[in-house]
């Protein structure tokens, strides 16, 4: 049974693949000596739009980047790339850390850091600007650039959000005539009174 599934888990990652953004180590001491663990992030991405990051830790390294794969394959989104780039400019926000991703024309290439590089280019995405802005912690940029990706709309999405409230509120405003006209008369009372 376990062949069969680690079987299945490499012909899964065969169709993304990884980059190692870095590894940290953190040292505890004990009366023996110290401790030490390790903590990875990685990225996944299969270069079509759709890309991964996860963090694993684990007391060796190779034990860390195995979580963080398996991790990163369980938080997969989906980015919308048109022409190589993002249909619109965004702030993605992660604490302090904010990155401003921009959308760039054909050949200018990526000009970012290294981390919104790595999972721009692991989605697919081959021009594109960025600016990290406040914390530069690796952590909180990838996960600051991971919410600006979430929150790409292409302009499809766009109209058809916008065609489906404004249905929504013309109902609204159909169903409540009566309510609508309620507030217009109670204005023309307080006027008669004195």
């Amino acid at each position: 049974m376990t062949f069969n599934r680690n079987r299945n888990a490499e012909r899964e990652s065969s169709e993304f693949e990884e980059k190692m953004l870095f590894v940290n180590r953190t040292a505890k001491t004990y009366q023996g000596g110290r401790r030490f663990r390790f903590a990875a992030l990685v990225i996944l991405g299969d270069r079509n739009g759709r890309v991964g990051m996860g963090i694993g830790k684990a007391k060796e390294v190779p034990v860390a980047i195995e979580k963080a794969k398996a991790v990163a394959r369980k938080n997969m989104i989906q980015v919308p790339v048109e022409n190589g780039t993002i249909p619109h400019d965004i702030v993605g926000v992660n604490g302090t850390a904010q990155v401003l991703l921009k959308p760039a024309g054909p050949g200018t290439g990526v000009i970012a850091g290294t981390v919104p590089r790595s999972i721009a280019e692991l989605a697919g995405i081959t021009n594109m600007l960025s600016k990290e802005l406040g914390s530069r912690n690796k952590t909180n940029v990838a996960y600051a650039v991971f919410d600006g990706l979430k929150n790409l709309r292409t302009a499809k999405q766009v109209r058809a959000l916008r065609g489906s409230l404004s249905g929504h509120a013309g109902q609204v405003a159909g169903s409540g005539a009566g309510v609508v006209a309620a507030p217009a008369a109670a204005p023309a009372a307080p006027e008669a009174t004195p």
